[in-house]
């Protein structure tokens, strides 16, 4: 997938590659956060990403002109989930918006762990 945004000057690409790690870093950015996860792990097993691979834990689609981001996190035990997320749907958005351009129509996260 490759996004296309065509402006007074011409046409940007951007590769699907940038978008996950613009998503991905952003979501590390923020507090309470462990780690991304692979995508919902069938077995029961979740594998940890590091920096390197965290594109692994986060799928995009693009729907109307518009970016779905689903992230795939695992949380530090004790902190609320409910604002840990809000404040991660928040900075990708913005992030995502301001960096590329692109609109974000939803973000979704499935919490896959919680460490101790």
């Amino acid at each position: 997938m490759e996004c296309k945004i065509k402006n007074d000057i011409g046409t940007i690409y951007i590769t699907e590659d940038v978008m996950l790690k613009v998503a991905g870093y952003a979501a590390l950015e923020c507090y309470g956060i462990v780690a991304m996860s692979s995508k919902r792990a069938k077995d029961g097993l979740v594998q940890w990403l590091g920096k390197e691979n965290l594109s692994k834990g986060i799928q995009i689609r693009m729907v109307e002109d518009m970016l779905d981001v689903d992230l795939f996190i695992i949380v530090e035990y004790g902190i609320s989930i409910a604002e840990v997320c809000k404040t991660i749907v928040d900075t990708v958005r913005y992030k995502l918006e301001s960096m590329t351009g692109v609109k974000v129509r939803r973000v979704n996260i499935s919490v896959e762990g919680v460490r101790v």
